[in-house]
């Protein structure tokens, strides 16, 4: 890795915002780290002394485990809140949280808000930390977008000049929103197959292409990903039943095989086997689902790593 003057900021809110280079180097340190999880000892000393706050303010079982087993990994020590066991559930505002966190002074506070905005507001007064986005209500979901790219260069070599095609509930997806900045930031087209409920016209205001069938949208894609179909906002009338949504819109391996051969399929998770996704295409061959949680827990620690002690480096990927 060569360096210039050029740095990452104090925080990672999102992928707004960032260069095709910072992307990069964010990438690169997490492939130095995957090897780490081949270890028989996973464990390597590079945050020895220093602090991390997992702040899960919002149910989460893969982000928070994966953030969690990245510090470990990294040696720092792990402090962990949920709603449930914080003074927010007595009814303490996020900015007195905020105020209590600086005087601990911890060295990073990986965050998962239901409000989106939450963890911009806790970087306005956390002057010292750094503020990790760990999805935040419909905004994004940044480390999502990054282990998604690094799951995607290493299966095709590449992250630009690809069709990539997004298949559910776009519209309520903080995934969707960072993995399509992402995307197209380094070159490559988004599309969208969900029901005219969910695929709205600000979808298309937005640059995305929007299909309504299964058929036209999956033909030429070099990457299909399935989005959850949320149970909990059935009653919003987005679709009338998810056995209806799945009898249009389940991937299925006869559908990929006729329409995009080539193509491998990203599921975020979690995933709801014969409603969103077909347990063949999940199990088989196409799938890198397994992946991408091994290279979450990587780019995890990268993004650690970069905004602890390593956030004053200058790069030049």
């Amino acid at each position: 890795m060569k360096h210039c003057g050029e740095k990452l900021g104090q925080h990672l809110l999102g992928i707004a915002g960032l260069s095709k280079e910072q992307i990069a180097y964010y990438l690169d340190t997490a492939e130095t780290f995957l090897e780490v999880g081949t270890r028989s000892v996973k464990k390597v000393p590079t945050l020895r002394g220093k602090t991390i706050v997992n702040m899960f303010l919002e149910d989460s079982t893969r982000t928070r485990t994966s953030f969690e087993i990245a510090g470990k990994r990294l040696s720092a020590d792990t402090v962990n809140i949920s709603s449930k066991g914080s003074s927010m559930n007595k009814g303490e505002t996020l900015i007195d949280t905020a105020v209590t966190l600086q005087c601990m002074q911890p060295d990073a506070v990986v965050m998962r808000h239901a409000s989106s905005g939450s963890p911009h507001l806790l970087a306005s007064y956390l002057t010292d930390t750094a503020i990790i986005n760990a999805g935040d209500g419909l905004h994004e979901h940044p480390t999502q977008a990054l282990l998604d790219a690094l799951t995607v260069r290493k299966a095709l070599g590449r992250l630009n000049d690809l069709v990539v095609t997004f298949v559910g509930d776009a519209y309520r997806s903080r995934v969707f929103r960072s993995d399509k900045i992402l995307l197209e930031t380094l070159g490559s087209k988004v599309r969208l197959i969900a029901p005219p409920t969910i695929a709205k016209n600000e979808f298309k205001d937005l640059g995305v292409e929007v299909f309504f069938d299964m058929e036209s949208g999956l033909k030429g894609s070099d990457v299909v990903v399935s989005l959850r179909m949320k149970h909990e906002y059935l009653n919003d009338c987005f679709v009338p039943s998810l056995s209806e949504y799945s009898r249009r819109f389940c991937i299925t391996e006869n559908l990929l095989a006729k329409y995009c051969p080539d193509c491998i399929v990203l599921a975020p998770g979690p995933f709801v086997r014969g409603t969103e996704i077909s347990s063949e295409v999940i199990d088989g061959n196409r799938s890198f689902y397994t992946d991408q949680v091994a290279h979450g827990v990587a780019v995890r620690m990268a993004v650690l790593y970069l905004h602890t002690i390593g956030k004053e480096v200058s790069y030049e990927v």
